[in-house]
């Protein structure tokens, strides 16, 4: 593992994701941990995709193998597809489920997913009450993000603004081709999204983004970069004080080699 930092971000290099996801599930086991042995609760605001699943089936172990308890965790979803129903395939309340949620002791009543089957005039109270929900627990203790290719956060594209809220968004043409094999073509790809907004992600204690592979490399290369622009709503994060972005060989592979040597870097 390489340590090393760049303005307020603190990046952690790891040779391949699975070494990345064991190094945030334990960040994740420790925060859950720490409340419970004080009797408090922890709120989580969750990522979903390709990039968290190895972090899920690790905390998984976690419950199973060390009796790590989600009874006292408070989730918060980054976003959801619109429209789509909960029971489908690709909707994010079912891959929570699948790849969290039913193998661990979490109270439902303590799970919020955007609801991606309301009517459209129905949307701005709902996200709202999400607003206000999160408020009322306290706020999100630790938040995980991905990023997409074109630097997305939760489904924050690029032209998202900095004071934006939880609120009903039109995808992108690049998210929409990312995701298009798995709901069978671009045509059967929802067009829009529910999502955290910006100033909501930012409102967290801490924020851990994870990036694995090469198609995330320009994306997280934006962020050694001065400016801070919603072209690439990645860079916003440089104005949380607590964030920390967990990479792996390919995601890093454009990063400028000069800023490791120039860096006081730990090897472990």
């Amino acid at each position: 593992m390489i340590k090393f930092s760049n303005e307020n971000i603190h990046f952690r290099l790891f040779k391949n994701k699975s070494l990345g996801s064991d190094y945030i599930s334990k960040l994740i086991h420790s925060k859950i941990e720490s409340n419970n042995s004080l009797s408090k609760s922890t709120v989580l605001g969750l990522a979903t995709g390709a990039s968290p699943k190895k972090v899920y089936e690790k905390l998984i172990a976690s419950h199973n193998e060390q009796g790590l308890s989600f009874s006292k965790v408070i989730t918060f979803n980054l976003d959801e597809y619109y429209p789509i129903e909960p029971e489908s395939k690709n909707s994010y309340h079912y891959y929570m489920f699948e790849n969290l949620f039913k193998h661990v002791d979490i109270d439902p009543v303590n799970i919020f997913i955007p609801d991606g089957t309301l009517e459209l005039d129905d949307i701005p109270d709902h996200c709202e009450a999400f607003e206000n929900k999160i408020e009322e627990f306290g706020g999100v203790d630790f938040q995980l993000l991905g990023v997409g290719s074109n630097g997305h956060i939760g489904f924050n594209e690029p032209g998202s603004e900095i004071n934006s809220k939880t609120r009903l968004i039109q995808l992108d043409q690049r998210t929409r081709s990312d995701a298009a094999e798995k709901f069978g073509g671009l045509n059967n790809t929802p067009k829009y999204a529910i999502t955290m907004g910006i100033q909501t992600i930012l409102k967290a204690k801490k924020i851990v983004c994870m990036a694995w592979g090469s198609s995330k490399a320009e994306a997280i290369s934006q962020l050694f970069n001065k400016e801070i622009t919603k072209k690439w709503p990645i860079t916003f994060l440089k104005e949380h004080p607590q964030v920390e972005l967990v990479l792996d060989e390919e995601a890093a592979s454009l990063i400028n080699p000069e800023f490791f040597q120039k860096e006081d870097l730990v090897n472990k």
